[in-house]
Parts: structure tokens; C-alpha cells; sequence
């Protein structure tokens, strides 16, 4: 049975990602200061899926570069197994919704490109990269070069080049917000897999309640801007997910119509700049 509650917290778990107090705010060209993200608290327990949603301009984005430590918060903390998160980590990987892969490089040496940093062997290397090939079903194309793979496929490489690194977290920004329907759902279903196979903590932020819904043990909904955390919902419903059952439904109008009302409150970015 499904269910849609606050998450209790259980005292014996230490979360993997704890978010404690964290503002965000950053200045416009116009010399104006806009709060970004307000009172952000959050816990992320190891081996959870996660998934942000919210309206536009509510800080996911935001957020996720200051976990990956790209990105500083205002004030507060983002703090990973017990030490605050002030720069970029190799036990927390990235993949972003434009698949940045090297054109002149082959799939394979994309996957094998965070490795060489850590002065392994060639050989080590291309097995480790091959082995994360095979995971996401690559292997024969790992010869070919980006602009011979489709949209898809190419994702697929840049979450095999995210996974070879071994992070203990992997953030994902709207990976596939830029695919057609066909493709995302795909791709949904072969995360999954991987994800049940790797059992990596994974933090998502999309923009679809329905992906939202069909990955995530928790989806935590963000109100407009500055973001706050308006819920946190738990998704009981027993994986594979059926996108007809009623309930799904019902989860799915509940958390849109929490986004429509934050939606119809924010205030657009242009008018800050004027007023």
C-alpha cells in the first residue's frame, strides 16, 4: 500500500548528507540581493532515492551545487558523513542534464576520464570503464565517439562516466529533462536498475511530478522562491511502479496542485530587477 506521510526519523540512523540551516542568496546585475534558498533542512540516509521538485527558480539546482560543493551556501551547512561539504568530492558525483562529454574522445575514454586523475593504470582504467559500459548496456559502442550516439545513449555514457568514479552519492540534475517522452521513460526504468543493482544514494531534481513519483523513495517538495521545504513525502508503493494505478494518480494530483499554489506566489526574477 502507498502512502503519503512525513518521514520519521529513526535516532539509531546517522544520515548519509545532513543539510542543517542553509541559506542561499545571491545578487542581481542590478546590485539587488534575492534570497535563493531559506532554512533549507534536509537528511539523507545512505542507499535512498531522492527526488527535489518544485516551481522554477525555487533553488533545486542551487541546492545540488552546493551538496557537490561547487557552489558555497550563504549560511548553514551541507555536511557528508559527519564533514561539512566546501569542495568538490570524488564520493560525490554529478550529472547534469547537458551530458558534457568530450567530443574527441571515444565513449570509453569519456567513462575512463575522472579515473586518470586518480593515477591509475591504463589497463585498470579501460577494464573499470568497460566493466561500467557493459552496466548501462554500451559495450559495443565504446569506440565510437559522442556525436554517433543518440541523446539517450549519451546520457547513458555520462551516468557510466559518474558511476566508474565509485561515489558513495550520486546528484543528478534533470538528466533527462532534454529527452523525448519515449526515451525519458527508458532511461527512468534503466536507472532503476542500475540503482537496485549499485545501490547508490541518489539525490534527483526534476521538473515531472509523474518521474518524481515513479523513482523516488522521497520526494521532497519545494515551495517558490526562496525555497523552502514545503514536504516531504515517502512513496510506499511497491516497485516497478504502474503509472495506472489510481493511487499513483492521486499522489500525482496532490503534489501538483502544492505546486501550483507555490507557483501562483512566486514572483518573477524580471520584476525583482525592476522594483
Amino acid at each position: 500500500m502507498m502512502g503519503v506521510k512525513e518521514k520519521m526519523t529513526n535516532s539509531k540512523l546517522i544520515p548519509e548528507i545532513r543539510i542543517e540551516n542553509l541559506y542561499k542568496t545571491f545578487v542581481t546585475n542590478k546590485g539587488q540581493e534575492v534570497a535563493a534558498l531559506r532554512d533549507i533542512n534536509i537528511d539523507i540516509y545512505s542507499n535512498n532515492f531522492i527526488c527535489l521538485v518544485g516551481p522554477s527558480g525555487c533553488g533545486k539546482s542551487t541546492l545540488l551545487r552546493i551538496v557537490a560543493g561547487l557552489e558555497k551556501a550563504s549560511s548553514g551547512n551541507a555536511i557528508y558523513k559527519n564533514k561539512k561539504i566546501d569542495s568538490p568530492s570524488s564520493k560525490i558525483g554529478l550529472v547534469f542534464q547537458e551530458y558534457s562529454l568530450l567530443p574527441w574522445r571515444t565513449v570509453l575514454e569519456n567513462v575512463g576520464l575522472g579515473l586518470e586523475f586518480k593515477k591509475i593504470s591504463f589497463n585498470k582504467i579501460k577494464k573499470i570503464a568497460g566493466e561500467y559500459l557493459e552496466l548501462v548496456g554500451l559495450s559495443q559502442f565504446a569506440g565510437a565517439y559522442p556525436y554517433e550516439l543518440s541523446g539517450g545513449m549519451q546520457q547513458r555514457v555520462a551516468i557510466a562516466r559518474a558511476l566508474a568514479n565509485d561515489p558513495e552519492v550520486l546528484l543528478m540534475d534533470e538528466p533527462f529533462g532534454a529527452l523525448d517522452a519515449h526515451t525519458r521513460i527508458l532511461l527512468q526504468k534503466e536507472l532503476l536498475r542500475i540503482w537496485e543493482k549499485n545501490r547508490k544514494t541518489i539525490v534527483f531534481v526534476t521538473h515531472s511530478v509523474d518521474e518524481a513519483i515513479y523513482l523516488a523513495d522521497r520526494i521532497i517538495v519545494m515551495s517558490s522562491r526562496p525555497g523552502k521545504i514545503k514536504q516531504c513525502i515517502d512513496i510506499e508503493m511497491p516497485r516497478p511502479r504502474n503509472r495506472a494505478n489510481p493511487l499513483y494518480g492521486k499522489m500525482s494530483e496532490q503534489i501538483l496542485d502544492m505546486l501550483e499554489e507555490e507557483s501562483s506566489l512566486a514572483t518573477p526574477l524580471a520584476e525583482l530587477a525592476v522594483n
